[in-house]
């Protein structure tokens, strides 16, 4: 009777790891890359957007001087 539980318990465990290495698997390679990817080109539009508003960074207001002028 114990040989039995022994050989179910082993079965059990190598299932269980299997499903554990699956679920690894699936999120390492599938699901959080997806995420990272996401994630990038979620900020890359929001900048993008607040450029399309608001304009490109640096100074806006400066013009340049004149030649021949006292500035």
């Amino acid at each position: 009777m114990t040989e039995a539980k022994t050989t179910t318990e082993r079965i059990s465990f190598r299932r269980k790891r299997r499903r554990e290495l699956l679920t690894f698997a699936v999120l390492a390679f599938g699901i959080w890359p997806v995420v990272a990817v996401g994630t990038v080109a979620s900020y890359g539009f929001m900048v993008w957007a607040y450029q399309i508003v608001y304009g490109p960074p640096g100074p806006h207001d400066i013009t340049p001087a004149r030649p021949n002028s006292a500035e």
